[in-house]
């Protein structure tokens, strides 16, 4: 029997408790083997870019996630470099774990703009979704997305739902906080804390 592996991306910008009890909620709910924390680079849908360096955000998930077997930090977007597809990094995960399961974790909010993804129908043949749903919201309507394949290609579409507590917190906040001379403790690692401190990242605004 293959492994089945979760795929969590993100800017990771910075990487906060919030996307670390997300990650293993979908380990626990979905049954997975292990979550691959992918930082993101250039967001096709975000190219406003994020505000540390590929460096930095790697480092900071390594830091985040060091000793934990289950969460593996995986860098291939920003090897790869300019614009990343979903679909891209899937094909390439395929490649890396042959005979293994994948499944794509997203928030229930993305669902509404699969359409506007590289490939999408492409992308929901190859992988099946883990969608959370964070604090009680319902589950999406799934039925836009059913459309993007063909007719016979429907009945098999069905996203798996991991429900999880909403957690108000967010990489936004962390570096408001942060550019305002405020504690971030316990918001993130203690290890990520004490990297942003020494690297002077997110100050000035």
């Amino acid at each position: 029997m293959g492994l089945r592996i979760g795929i969590f991306g993100g800017s990771f910008d910075p990487i906060h408790v919030g996307h670390l009890i997300l990650a293993d909620t979908c380990r626990e709910q979905l049954e997975l083997d292990r979550v691959l924390l992918v930082p993101t680079a250039t967001s096709p849908l975000k190219l406003s870019g994020p505000r540390a360096s590929d460096a930095a955000r790697s480092e900071m998930v390594r830091l985040a996630i060091a000793g934990t077997e289950t969460l593996e930090l995986e860098t291939l977007e920003i090897e790869r470099g300019g614009v990343s597809y979903t679909i891209e990094t899937v094909a390439a995960l395929e490649q890396r774990w042959p005979g293994d399961e994948l499944v794509l974790l997203m928030g229930a909010d993305a669902i509404a703009t699969l359409e506007l993804w590289h490939q999408p129908a492409e992308l929901l043949r190859r992988v099946p979704l883990g969608v959370v749903l964070r604090g009680g919201e319902p589950a999406p309507d799934f039925a836009r997305a059913a459309e993007l394949l063909d007719e016979p290609e429907r009945a098999g579409f069905s996203p798996r739902l991991v429900p999880m507590p909403e957690i108000r917190l967010s990489s936004t906040e962390l570096r408001q906080r942060i550019a305002a001379g405020r504690s971030i403790r316990f918001r993130t690692p203690r290890a990520v804390e004490e990297y942003i401190a020494a690297n002077g990242l997110y100050r000035g605004g």
